[in-house]
């Protein structure tokens, strides 16, 4: 007898590709950002807009879909965010003025952002809590390894190709994802959610807001994820500017700290149905302190290179591996009947608060690394409260889910 639709490798290979289909976007035109620049004659903040807009396109998608989810259904939600995420590509492509890229690429990151939200979602659906960590582990390897590789597809095709081009690319791949979106993606959506949503988004984000679990959940996910943004605006500067490394040099040690980050999601989707979503996010939150604070103290010591910089936070990204997926699949859990809301509520706090300190790295710099590992110390401090708010559970999972 063939396993069920929703435990096979095919289905869970295409929440992999929606989950990932928004990064990629993001991240393969990044490259392209001089090249628009001369092309349509303009300054580097304009230019700037067609990256930074697009991130506010997708804060409000993530909050906007969970709720929708939760009403109309995963299935018919996600498929027209794919059409959006297509029709925007192409305005992108052929756009004649740097204002209708702009138009275009919101378009496209609006769209994209669906398939972070709704994946979640679906996967609760369908898993307890526990086994939704460790698919939700499986859906964030696939999040954090094609933006690994996105950059060098887009700077090849900059180099080689056009610039344009790295807005086609994907928009052709959503082409193949409404296909298979059409063809492959049942509804998940369970029956006694539509019956809950007659009040509307307001109404669930407000349950869940007077919730401590889905406080302490969402928070925790945000700590890891802000410092993580931390690290993304800070370390290309301190490596390059402070340390006075080429670029290249930045980019390969950034590899190995992604790659910790992916074994740590590794480890959670291998694990968690055994050690309990809690046991894990304690973990990976003592990981995160452990790797911030040696950093800290090997550049109190003096060693500013790229190899002090980069080991102990390998150490930092595993545990964020480790704990975000479970902090994740927790507020989720909080109220199962309203997991779209939540994914979307938690996804859409995440992002923003993350931009904001990815911001405030940028307003601190002074020359040194410490701005960077200060503002990652405040996360990680976050990180650690909201332990207080995660209620134990009465008995631990120690046995994996049916």
């Amino acid at each position: 007898m063939s396993q069920p639709l929703h435990r096979s490798r095919g289905f869970l290979l295409l929440l992999v590709a929606l989950t990932a289909m928004g990064p990629f976007a993001m991240q393969i035109f990044l490259p392209s950002l001089p090249a628009i620049q001369a092309a349509y004659g303009v300054d580097v903040a304009t230019a700037q807009l067609v990256f930074s807009l697009s991130g506010v396109a997708m804060a409000l998608g993530t909050l906007a879909y969970g709720p929708l989810a939760d009403r109309h259904g995963r299935r018919p939600v996600l498929i027209v965010a794919v059409v959006l995420f297509v029709v925007g590509s192409v305005v992108a492509t052929f756009a004649p003025t740097i204002e209708l890229l702009i138009v275009g690429r919101i378009v496209q990151a609006a769209g994209g952002v669906a398939g972070l939200v709704l994946s979640r979602t679906i996967v609760r659906d369908l898993f307890d809590r526990s086994r939704a960590a460790e698919m939700i582990a499986w859906l964030t390897v696939g999040m954090v390894a094609v933006p690994m590789v996105s950059p060098t597809i887009g700077g090849v095709l900059v180099d080689f190709t056009s610039w344009r081009l790295n807005f086609l690319v994907p928009g052709v791949v959503g082409v193949l994802l409404f296909v298979a979106t059409l063809a492959a993606l049942p509804e998940t959506r369970p029956a006694a959610t539509a019956a809950r949503t007659g009040g509307g988004m307001f109404e669930g984000a407000g349950k869940l807001l007077r919730h401590p679990n889905f406080l302490g959940y969402a928070l925790h996910a945000t700590g890891s994820f802000s410092a993580f943004f931390a690290f993304l605006a800070g370390a290309p500067y301190v490596v390059q500017e402070v340390m006075g490394e080429p670029a290249t040099v930045y980019g390969l040690w950034f590899i190995a700290n992604a790659f910790g980050f992916m074994l740590g999601n590794v480890t959670a989707a291998r694990l968690s149905a055994w050690f309990g979503l809690d046991r894990m996010i304690a973990l990976g939150t003592l990981l995160v302190i452990a790797g911030v604070g040696t950093t800290l103290a090997v550049m109190l010591g003096g060693l500013w290179t790229p190899a002090a910089l980069f080991v102990p936070m390998i150490a930092t990204a595993y545990g964020q591996g480790l704990g975000m997926p479970n902090a994740q699949a927790g507020a989720l859990s909080v109220d199962p009947e309203l997991a779209g809301t939540a994914s979307g509520l938690a996804g859409f706090v995440q992002m923003a608060v993350a931009s904001g300190v990815a911001q405030l790295v940028g307003v601190m710099q002074n020359g040194t690394p410490y701005p960077m590992l200060a503002v990652m110390l405040v996360c990680g401090a976050g990180m650690v409260g909201s332990l207080a708010l995660i209620r134990l559970p009465v008995r631990a999972a120690t046995q994996p889910a049916e």
